[in-house]
């Protein structure tokens, strides 16, 4: 390879997009390999080793067409036709069949503006009631969507901008294909002679419009009908200048064009698999490794595997029900085959929704309200299509390791994942990026985060499986913040589903603590809600009425945001109110109110609460005042991988500073009765797979500096808590009377756990239990308490 197509390849590595004179330079190198190399090196940047495929149903619309493309056989005429359009009945058998198959997207597909050309068109939009084809488009993806779930993705044609804004409230994407930017194949005798929605300049506008408009657009080039690799840069260049302004391209799509009988071009010379490998990485190299390139399957059967080298990380929509009816001749792969082949090549397959995964993290950009209430509540932390129906306090047994895994058994860890798990054993800080790619662990990547935590653990702190005898009191759900996540907080005479607001006095906080006392409980766990009312002198009053009702009882108490509270309205410092309530018989704080350590989450969860920094501050605070504290992260809304490995380091920090985090608890987000949730802001929490890798990821990336991994039976229920003590985790957390933040936020996984529920969750997986102190000691000679009603993450 000559020196200048060498450098060239270097630049990119490094991050420098391709310019077309860079592109006719690799162009003429006769040694592909290096530019095939490079292209997967950055598919793997951008995309690690995930192929995603969208699981659809392809709904032909119309045939009609004014356009008559010399390769298509799409398109039909009118004497071919009994009707010009399918009926709404037959469109929506067609998607309820999808929808039954597991299908998630409805692809409508239908040539551009019959009724411009055909009166048989025209005839039968009036029929239906109405004026254009794009206007049937509209109504029917709105039904679609509405009477089958199904997120609709629109291949319309040119569109107009009045078009476009019509579309966008009832689909979840749009596309279309620029096919090439060649003016020349609009020449008689080219593929696009008498075609006039096929010249670039038509397209590109529609490509533009639909960025002015913030549509997520699927677009591509068709290779082999005739045009030069430099037409195909320069289409591919196009598209990057008008996604440079707007960033709405979600996917580029490189398709190979197939010679059909009855065509115009039936007789012409289809492109090589070399050809389009070579188009596949140019586009790579043009666009970077964020964007998403696609490589129909079914075009290039038993040769996956070089398509994958090429630079492509996502195969398109595949069709369990219906066939491809633009290219009829190629049937759709079985998913268990694409799924061998894919792994075969050395990458997971992993479904996604109309909206490609990074688009979809982002729904409320791209998409109206209800579509993006549709797209969030069924993707995971990563934009992907949740694999699982199981949803953190529902109660739902969980599904069967090999649907948690996300692949099948075979194969090896990646390096690199290995790296990172000898670096986190050894006791290293891992970086940022680092921490966020363990999250993406799928198949055997996912085997060897949760075996490596498992191994840590063991080694760590041993078999044995702890639990505590606790009581927690909410004494107040009233409360002055209005955090987007929460359904237990309520004003002053709020009433809600799950009970009206109320105030326990000092007495009887009290008197509760002596039940619990009675049952055996060595800790009582105190939270609420910000009352507008209280004082620092309440909360005061509150330990020292515990205090003086039961001397030996640990008081476990209080979130870095109440502390803030009552040293505000004292006019203290953090410390010196700490200091007072250690006083008067305060033992620990409960590491709450962290919800993930981001201000970029936070913004959107709880915008009037404690900020990270300011969180970080009291619970080191606390450490200084001699009050250990454990620490927690509500995971599974908004938030993303990043923010994980972001809070999993501060935690990591501060541990490191002050050594008074007792343990690190991850406690999946129960949405079924959040606000924000019912608002369609966030996610339905985490998959159980995300649940069991923050177990693993939190045991190795605080690896030696918090010992204790615990996990809520309450949030994950038993079978989901025995998972997590298989992967990480080494505490199931305590038992207690009278709690209801998590039965406030649709919790449903039973109020009632005694020692032998914890027993049968420990030897259910092998394990002996032990009973533990707040502070992780043996409780010796207390006795066993009897059924409480459910459990306070310590």
């Amino acid at each position: 390879m000559a020196t200048s197509a060498t450098r060239i390849l270097a630049d990119a590595r490094a991050g420098l997009r391709l310019t077309a004179t860079q592109a006719g330079i690799l162009a003429a190198e006769r040694d592909p390999g290096p530019l095939l190399e490079t292209a997967e090196a950055l598919t793997l940047t951008g995309h690690g080793r995930v192929v995603s495929w969208s699981r659809k149903v392809f709904i032909p619309l119309t045939r009609l067409c004014r356009n008559a493309c010399g390769y298509c056989t799409f398109a039909e005429s009118p004497n071919q036709m009994e009707s010009a359009f399918l009926t709404p009945d037959e469109v929506l058998a067609i998607a309820r069949a999808g929808a039954e198959a597991g299908c998630r997207e409805a692809l409508l597909t239908l040539g551009e503006k019959p009724e411009l050309r055909h009166a048989m068109a025209r005839d039968a939009l009036a029929t239906l009631g109405f004026t254009t084809t794009i206007e049937y488009v509209a109504a029917i993806a709105r039904r679609i969507f509405e009477e089958t779930g199904l997120l609709p993705h629109i291949n319309p044609g040119n569109m107009s901008p009045a078009d476009l804004a019509l579309l966008r409230p009832v689909s979840a994407s749009m596309g279309i294909m620029l096919e090439s930017a060649s003016a020349r194949l609009c020449e008689r005798g080219g593929p696009h002679w008498k075609c006039p929605d096929k010249h670039p300049e038509v397209r590109l506008a529609t490509i533009r419009h639909a960025g002015e408009q913030s549509v997520a657009l699927t677009s591509g080039i068709l290779i082999g009908i005739g045009e030069t690799r430099l037409e195909r840069v320069q289409a591919l260049l196009a598209l990057r200048e008008l996604n440079d302004i707007h960033g709405h391209l979600q996917e580029i799509i490189i398709q190979n064009f197939r010679a059909k009988p009855g065509t115009a071009m039936a007789a012409a010379s289809e492109p090589d698999l070399a050809e389009h490998q070579w188009t596949i990485a140019i586009a790579r190299l043009i666009f970077g490794p964020s964007m998403s390139i696609q490589a129909p399957p079914n075009l290039r059967p038993s040769e996956l595997a070089p398509l994958i080298r090429a630079g492509i990380n996502d195969w398109g929509g595949v069709s369990p029900v219906t066939p491809d009816h633009v290219n009829p001749e190629a049937c759709w792969p079985h998913i268990a085959t694409l799924r061998s082949e894919t792994e075969a090549a050395g990458r997971h397959l992993v479904e996604r929704l109309a909206l490609v995964p990074n688009f979809a993290q982002h729904a409320g950009r791209w998409t109206d309200l209800a579509m993006c209430k549709a797209v969030l509540r069924h993707t995971d932390a990563q934009g992907f299509a949740r694999n699982d129906d199981w949803h953190a306090g529902a109660g739902t047994p969980p599904p069967p390791l090999a649907l948690v895994r996300g692949a099948t058994p075979n194969g090896r860890p990646d390096a690199g994942i290995a790296r990172l798990i000898d670096q986190a054993c050894a006791g290293h800080t891992l970086g940022e990026d680092a921490i966020a790619t363990l999250f993406t662990a799928r198949g055997a990547d996912f085997d060897a985060v949760v075996a490596a935590a498992d191994r840590l653990r063991a080694a760590t702190v041993g078999d044995a499986v702890s639990w505590v005898t606790n009581c927690n009191i909410n004494y107040t759900n009233i409360c002055l913040h209005r955090c987007g996540f929460c359904a237990f907080a309520k004003g002053r005479s709020a009433e809600s589903l799950r009970g009206p607001a109320y105030r326990l006095d000092p007495d009887a906080v009290a008197q509760r603590a002596l039940e619990a006392h009675a049952r055996g409980a060595t800790e009582v766990c105190l939270q609420g809600g910000i009352h507008p009312d209280y004082t620092g002198e309440s909360y005061l009053d509150i330990v020292a009425a515990v205090k003086h009702a039961v001397p030996d009882m640990h008081i476990h108490a209080f979130s870095p945001l109440e502390i803030r509270h009552g040293a505000t309205t004292l006019g203290l410092s953090a410390g010196d109110f700490l200091r007072r309530l250690r006083a008067a018989g305060l033992g620990t704080l409960p590491g709450t109110a962290a919800e993930v350590l981001d201000d970029e989450v936070r913004a959107l969860l709880c915008p009037d609460k404690l900020n990270t920094e300011e969180w970080l501050d009291i619970v080191r605070t606390a450490h200084e005042a001699g009050v250990r504290t454990t620490s927690t992260i509500m995971f599974g809304h908004v938030d993303t991988p990043h923010h994980w490995a972001r809070h999993l380091l501060r935690l990591r920090a501060l541990q490191q500073q002050t050594g008074g985090i007792t343990e690190f608890v991850p406690l999946p987000f129960v949405h079924m009765e959040s606000p924000l949730w019912h608002k369609g802001r966030s996610r339905s929490g985490p998959t159980l797979r995300e649940a069991l890798l923050m177990h693993a990821i939190g045991r190795l990336a605080l690896h030696p500096l918090i010992p204790n991994i615990q996990t809520s039976w309450v949030k994950m229920g038993p079978a989901g808590a025995a998972l997590c003590l298989q992967a990480g985790a080494n505490d199931l957390g305590g038992t207690l009377m009278y709690e209801s933040i998590t039965r406030a936020a649709g919790g449903a996984n039973g109020q009632e756990m005694d020692a032998a529920g914890m027993n049968g969750i420990a030897t259910s997986i092998g394990r002996p239990l032990w009973r533990r102190t707040t502070l992780y000691e043996d409780v010796v000679a207390t006795p066993a308490p009897r059924c409480a009603q459910e459990t306070c993450m310590n």
